[in-house]
């Protein structure tokens, strides 16, 4: 449970430039050995994420509500965990505590061109570094991937277009489930 709310938080970190768009793609997600594939939907200040691997997993990301859900379709349960704005990942279309940004070159990625920089940013007193390949045509991180090669994300099969509201709300009949002891995921 842990890695996936990893994983929100870095899909979130990529979609800092999604806010104008709107769009469904497929997400793939390697690392560790594992590769966690799923569907990531767009709109606004809307993101929802559907996991099919490991397990059956969405997360539906408010930020015009300030929260996220957790939503487990096999037991019909959500969590609700607060999301804080003032700590977004992307500012002004940066990783949050970047501190360079190197044009690499340019290439096709997954039909898309996009142009391949390194980006170095500070996060937890450690400077890291990614690399990052912004499509030109939507102005959106379709790819980013640990320098080392540790991990990689991708969307594929990006199409554009509106998303109905439905895909945004907590589904009927579901129930709220509380960590015991209030204890909560840190959420940005």
């Amino acid at each position: 449970m842990k890695r996936f709310f990893a994983i929100v938080l870095f899909v979130l970190l990529l979609a800092g430039t999604a806010f104008s768009l709107e769009f469904s793609a497929d997400t793939v997600m390697t690392g560790r050995g594992m590769k966690t594939t799923g569907k990531i939907y767009f709109s606004g200040e809307r993101f929802r994420m559907d996991m099919t691997s490991p397990r059956p997993m969405t997360t539906i990301t408010r930020l015009d509500k300030k929260v996220v859900w957790s939503i487990m379709p096999e037991e019909k349960m959500y969590m609700e965990i607060p999301f804080n704005p003032k700590r977004e990942p992307m500012v002004k279309g940066k990783v949050q505590g970047e501190i360079s940004r190197k044009l690499l070159g340019k290439e096709e990625v997954d039909g898309h061109p996009a142009k391949k920089y390194l980006v170095t940013y500070k996060s937890g007193g450690e400077k890291t570094q990614i690399y990052q390949w912004i499509a030109t045509d939507i102005n959106f991180p379709v790819k980013t991937e640990a320098v080392d090669g540790s991990w990689t994300q991708e969307y594929k099969n990006i199409k554009l277009g509106h998303q109905p509201d439905s895909l945004f709300k907590v589904p009927a009949g579901y129930r709220k489930f509380q960590m015991p002891g209030g204890m909560h995921f840190p959420m940005r």
